[in-house]
């Protein structure tokens, strides 16, 4: 199906919106492909605020040219859709290589921070824990900082009050 110029033009911006809109984008290849694995595959993104589209590979390559992110010569000759992370970029990751498993979709790229992230980082990024996971680690790392700094400030006091206590009782007893 031919595009006019201006669909191709509205199509190159819809990407751009996509790429800026979100925190990570993955690149992944489909072979075989049937409309129930992308149905199964969309659904489970949207669970995550993400977002995977397939895309007219010549036109996206230009929004990637226009970012100044790198690619491999000969990356856009597969059939390619990009997932696109809005809010947690571990929890699309998540998705992105779960839905790698199956023999549909291989990852191929991802681009987090302008930085390209190879199929084993992606992977990488999927394994970290979730979001109120890692707020927990950190929050019981700063608490027990905390609470070893009030118990190391109290103990002088507390070992003054036990020796007060020691000779009042002592007093009383003779």
């Amino acid at each position: 199906m031919a595009f006019t110029r201006k669909e191709k033009e509205a199509m190159v911006e819809q990407y751009k919106s996509w790429v800026d809109n979100s925190n990570a984008f993955f690149i992944m290849s489909y072979q075989n492909m049937g409309m129930p694995a992308i149905d199964q595959a969309r659904e489970k993104m949207r669970e995550v605020d993400g977002e995977i589209h397939v895309v007219k590979n010549r036109l996206f390559r230009l929004v990637m040219n226009d970012m100044g992110l790198d690619y491999e010569e000969g990356f856009w000759e597969e059939n390619n859709l990009i997932g696109f992370a809005f809010s947690n970029a571990p929890e699309v990751a998540k998705v992105i290589t779960e839905i790698s498993k199956t023999n549909v979709f291989d990852i191929r790229l991802g681009f987090m921070d302008k930085k390209a992230l190879r199929p084993e980082d992606v992977k990488a990024l999927a394994e970290l824990p979730t979001l109120p996971v890692m707020r927990g680690i950190m929050l019981g790392t700063i608490m027990a900082s905390a609470t070893k700094l009030v118990r190391t400030l109290a103990e002088p006091a507390r070992s003054m009050a036990a020796v007060v206590k020691a000779f009042s009782e002592e007093g009383q007893a003779a």
